[in-house]
């Protein structure tokens, strides 16, 4: 009999006090379903939009997670056990499992798709090949539909999405702004990714050293909400495009949140503003690899990882990463 450990959501968090939230169960591990795949996890992947899914709020992008249940996330690891011809024994997925040992899914339901395991590091299937790059090259290219010679900004900069979109628009001829919360941040941004300017939210005036930038923001990928989109909507160049994906300003709030308080200037300066999700574009995966590989191969597409050993200490990487103590993407190394 195998025990599987996992992680399940006993109570909706305050906050971000997880440890009164969640806890670390074992079970044996149930006769597979037909059509159903196992998965040992290899790493797991620390993902802020997880935070709602916790939450009893039933107007967001995923209904919440019933109580009682594992908590859901992406996992990386091999197939142990599969009754889904399309997934042999051995082979190297990605998918959204659960925080656990060993996640059974169905794979149509869970993403599952089969990746490549000759790469150096197959953490970059977490990286740049994986879905925050999805979301990166989407958010920049197509929602933004980012120029060269525009101006990029982008929130949560040196967080895992918000690196790669700095990249991203950097390799397709943008000078980048990149915002983020301290020093040493800002320093990893225009030393390692290349920004053109690196802006310390908590030590500058964000509002006011974008009102530097001559002719305005031409667009703004935006990973946070709250008070930073308000600092940015006044500094949009007329025609100006926004591209949403992550509202994490506002993820532990139990109820919704008021608009920007700057929401005037929308109209003001005819700003288009489209809010995306990536599962959305699952389908099309195969579309973003060849460039994202290509840029990747080249040393043009960079991932810092910041990875927690063992499942026992998973809730302690994801409070690093929503606290914001990381520096790009926050997983958990679950094999060995």
């Amino acid at each position: 009999m195998t025990l599987n450990r996992f992680w399940r959501l006993d109570r909706h968090p305050e906050g971000q006090d997880f440890d009164a939230a969640l806890s670390l169960q074992s079970a044996p591990l149930a006769p597979l379903n037909e059509g159903d795949v196992r998965i040992r996890a290899d790493w797991l992947s620390m993902d802020a939009g997880t935070r709602m899914w916790m939450s009893p709020r039933t107007d967001g992008y995923q209904p919440p997670l019933p109580l009682g249940s594992p908590m859901i996330g992406l996992t990386l690891g091999r197939v142990c056990e599969s009754r889904d011809p399309r997934f042999a024994e051995g082979a190297l997925v990605r998918g959204f499992g659960q925080w656990a040992d060993f996640s059974t899914v169905t794979p149509d339901l869970a993403g599952l798709e089969i990746v490549d395991d000759s790469i150096t590091d197959v953490r970059q299937h977490f990286g740049a090949l994986g879905m925050n790059a999805w979301t990166a090259f989407v958010g920049v290219k197509e929602v933004a539909a980012v120029q060269p010679g525009e101006w990029l900004v982008v929130s949560a900069a040196a967080g895992a999405t918000g690196s790669l979109a700095c990249q991203i628009g950097r390799n397709l001829g943008a000078r980048v702004i990149g915002i983020a919360g301290g020093p040493d941040k800002c320093r990893y941004l225009r030393e390692d990714i290349g920004v053109a300017i690196a802006i310390d939210y908590r030590n500058q005036d964000v509002a006011a050293e974008l009102a530097r930038v001559e002719g305005g923001v031409h667009a703004f990928f935006d990973n946070v909400g709250g008070p930073i989109l308000d600092a940015v909507l006044p500094n949009m160049a007329h025609y100006g495009r926004i591209a949403i994906c992550g509202m994490v300003a506002g993820y532990d709030a139990d109820k919704p949140l008021p608009g920007p308080a700057r929401f005037d200037q929308i109209l003001m300066r005819r700003l288009r503003v489209e809010g995306f999700f990536i599962p959305d574009f699952l389908h099309r995966g195969s579309e973003f690899l060849p460039q994202l590989r290509a840029w990747a191969d080249a040393g043009e597409l960079v991932m810092r990882f910041d990875e927690t050993d063992g499942l026992d200490q998973v809730l302690v990487a994801y409070q690093r990463m929503l606290s914001g103590k990381n520096i790009g993407k926050t997983i958990v190394r679950v094999g060995s």
